[in-house]
């Protein structure tokens, strides 16, 4: 419950019944997306919320402030969606950047160009 004025009215922590820790591994770049699949009870309108922003691939930091909680409390509400088959997470993909992603000119021109900015 969300009063525009006044903020949240309701503990975060609350919303997933005092539990600090999901059952399943997420960190913030976790990615998740809903699975069609819909939970065979009703969880709570805080995971009818962050299902319905999984349409496509979002990242758990994003859900976070999307819904307005803390990290820590979203990783609470997909592990719950996890658990029930609601959802799926992967890891990012991360795509090479050449035969060297460290290329020292490259990272000296980017340095340059910064220090033009500021």
């Amino acid at each position: 419950m969300v009063d525009d004025d006044a903020g949240r009215l309701i503990r975060p922590y609350t919303v997933c019944n005092g539990r600090t820790r999901p059952s399943g591994h997420f960190d913030l770049m976790t990615l998740v997306m809903a699975t069609g699949s819909r939970p065979q009870s009703y969880l709570g309108p805080d995971h009818t919320q962050v299902l319905g922003l999984c349409g496509g691939p979002v990242s758990v930091a994003e859900l976070a402030a999307q819904i307005r909680l803390p990290a820590a409390v979203t990783k609470v509400l997909l592990s719950d969606l996890a658990d029930c088959g609601a959802i799926s997470a992967r890891a990012p993909v991360h795509v090479p950047l050449g035969p060297e992603p460290t290329d020292r000119e490259l990272l000296e021109a980017v340095l340059d160009g910064l220090r033009k900015r500021l």
